[in-house]
């Protein structure tokens, strides 16, 4: 078998939902809808945490990181998949698909991260709330964030090479509707130990080790639940916290199910519509659950609004 990749820069045909024509036209029209959500909902977010100065604190430096995240993820995937089920080819070249797989390696391992960071702003805010200042200084809260965004790079620039490397044989066609890791590894037509063992290995680091952190410090933080005695102290503390426990179970859910399995145990139909939810409906969500669920941003807005009504007025 001729096992080098031949045309390795000839444009990708991602198959997207072809196999199911009928629902091509609900599909493209739910995920525009989302991504109009994800745009509006992830910059309102960062807009406010910028403007309104009762929010610049560790937590929502954290969650403004999260929203532009969930904007560069959306934006790596949404515009070339509307492209592909509204027009009349379903290709992407070559560069275009790697750096689709790149930004989506890169930006999915860096969530990961980044929400055990949000998870310990939460131990620190409830378990050690006359420290929390100290704690959670500026310095330390840029570090903790510059740290997230260079390990997603580092994961992905690995994940990335070596993915590419592997012979194609010719085969051209992604079945899925983006270049995603598990669509790219069933085109090669060699199996790699190695890359199966790499993996599973930075499964493990980013998305194992995060979560464990996470429910460690859920652990301490119900703890310290439990002893609270202010009704409104506690509140407080099941808002911020249940926001972020809702979006660490819908994030981590769908990626461990996806990632941490092997290969060939999920069917492609499966695969593509768990993709669909981690990859538009997740981003999506977000925003919303932060604003809905937390009282903070919603005052923000109310005063922000205000501020603007009134200057219009005068």
């Amino acid at each position: 078998m001729d096992t080098n990749n031949g045309s390795s820069t000839t444009d990708f045909i991602l198959l997207g939902f072809s196999g199911q024509p009928q629902l091509e036209p609900i599909i493209s029209g739910v995920v525009f809808i989302f991504y109009i959500v994800t745009l509006v909902g992830n910059t309102t977010i960062i807009l406010v945490s910028y403007l309104d100065t009762q929010l610049h604190t560790p937590m929502y430096f954290f969650l403004s990181n999260l929203s532009f995240l969930d904007l560069c993820y959306a934006t790596s995937i949404i515009p070339q998949m509307l492209v592909n089920l509204w027009g009349p080819t379903r290709s992407i070249t070559y560069g275009g698909c790697v750096l689709q797989f790149f930004f989506a390696l890169d930006l999915g391992a860096t969530e990961c991260l980044l929400l055990a960071v949000m998870a310990y702003d939460r131990y620190a805010a409830v378990c050690q709330p006359l420290h929390y200042t100290v704690i959670m200084h500026p310095q330390l809260c840029q570090n903790m964030v510059f740290t997230a965004w260079i390990g997603g790079l580092c994961s992905s620039l690995i994940l990335c090479s070596l993915t590419l490397k592997l012979p194609r044989c010719g085969h051209q066609e992604v079945d899925t509707f983006y270049c995603e890791m598990p669509a790219l590894l069933k085109m090669a037509c060699v199996y790699s130990k190695v890359m199966e063992v790499i993996v599973f290995a930075l499964g493990v680091i980013f998305l194992l080790v995060p979560l464990s952190l996470i429910l460690i410090s859920y652990a301490v933080i119900t703890q310290a639940v439990v002893r609270i005695k202010s009704a409104a102290r506690w509140s407080k503390v099941l808002n911020t916290c249940g926001s972020h426990l809702t979006v660490v179970t819908l994030f981590y859910g769908t990626i461990i199910y996806m990632y941490m399995r092997p290969q060939n145990s999920t069917s492609q139909d499966e695969g593509k519509f768990l993709s669909l939810f981690y990859t538009i409906i997740t981003p999506t969500l977000n925003p919303l659950i932060y604003t809905l669920r937390n009282k903070d941003v919603k005052s923000a807005v109310k005063r922000i609004l205000c501020v603007k009504k009134r200057s219009a007025k005068s």
